[in-house]
């Protein structure tokens, strides 16, 4: 069996369909199931339970059942929540008794950290361990993260294989209860419904035009192919960065977005908040040679191949994955 947590939110509840497709039901799910906003996206899903986020681990310890793999995807993701003991519950805490389970009970475990972990990119975006320990993230969120990466790097026992995730702008199907912390790519499709126009933010930033702020935005595709091959080849134990390697700008994005629409783009700026202004990011690319390095030889979705198929296959006619 394989354990999910966070299994009904957007890349858990992805990842749920895709072993669906390759042959696994024997799923155990794990997330907080009150939310009404996110049922539709375990609609004909297979799995063999559905257990409540609080509850894992008295059900663990009266199971014990026989796991090939844990994926902890569940975390509180909001960078804006400011409430620190929320994120030391659900991101840090909870974490911690995930990784000892698994150590205990000799489970491999791939975990998911997060790109936030980079703050503003000072040290470049390499997942080496020497990096790792050296970076400041920039809100709690982040350093939930970011506490839980230094955590593991500190363990002198471990699962015999474990996988730390940090994902970059991660866009896709099954984000539509996300509402503000939604991908980019979800906000212009609901914007270009009821105006013909795209808001950017301009540039505060020397040498950097209006609209050419780039981030590394990757298909949520690619993470369950990823998270797959992981749970194939559990060889090598480590951090890994999860983004496509090749940053893209925010007028690529934009012109990708009208492009799957059939309309011409018009795209707009407007003063990048001044209470954000100091922090935002001007560039995130993942650097994946580790990953490679491993064996990971597939290619990444193309972000105007990825922004098509979410805008028709998805978002325009209303369908999860």
């Amino acid at each position: 069996m394989i354990l999910i947590t966070g299994a009904a939110g957007f890349i858990g509840s992805y990842l749920v369909g895709y072993l669906n497709s390759q042959g696994r039901d024997d799923l155990l799910l794990v997330d907080d199931f009150s939310r009404k906003d996110k049922q539709g996206n375990l609609n004909n899903k297979k799995f063999k339970t559905a257990i409540e986020r609080e509850e894992l681990f008295t059900f663990l310890e009266n199971q014990n059942p026989d796991l090939d793999m844990v994926f902890h995807l569940g975390a509180r993701t909001d960078t804006t929540e400011k409430e620190v003991s929320i994120f030391n519950h659900l991101n840090l805490e909870y974490s911690k008794k995930i990784w000892n389970y698994c150590t205990v009970t000799k489970t491999p475990l791939v975990y998911a950290s997060s790109a936030a972990t980079y703050g503003l990119g000072e040290w470049g975006f390499i997942d080496s361990d020497e990096v790792t320990k050296k970076l400041k993230p920039l809100n709690p969120y982040g350093d939930s993260k970011q506490q839980f990466d230094l955590w593991v790097l500190e363990r002198k026992e471990y699962p015999p294989f474990w996988a730390g995730l940090k994902f970059f702008n991660v866009y896709g199907p099954n984000e539509y209860h996300k509402g503000r912390m939604a991908s980019v790519p979800l906000h212009i499709f609901h914007t270009l419904k009821s105006d013909k126009e795209v808001k950017l933010f301009r540039s505060h930033k020397e040498g950097i035009k209006d609209g050419e702020q780039q981030r590394d935005f990757i298909y949520v595709k690619d993470l369950a192919k990823v998270c797959w091959f992981l749970f194939l080849h559990q060889s090598h134990s480590g951090i890994y960065n999860l983004g496509t390697g090749k940053a893209r700008t925010f007028l690529d994005l934009a012109k990708a977005c009208f492009s799957a629409l059939n309309m011409e783009p018009q795209i707009a700026f407007i003063d990048t908040p001044e209470d954000i202004r100091e922090t935002y990011q001007y560039f995130t690319e993942a650097s994946m040679e580790k990953l490679k390095s491993i064996g990971y030889l597939d290619t990444f979705t193309e972000l105007e191949d990825g922004i098509a198929e979410y805008y028709q296959k998805f978002l325009g006619v209303g369908n999860y994955f």
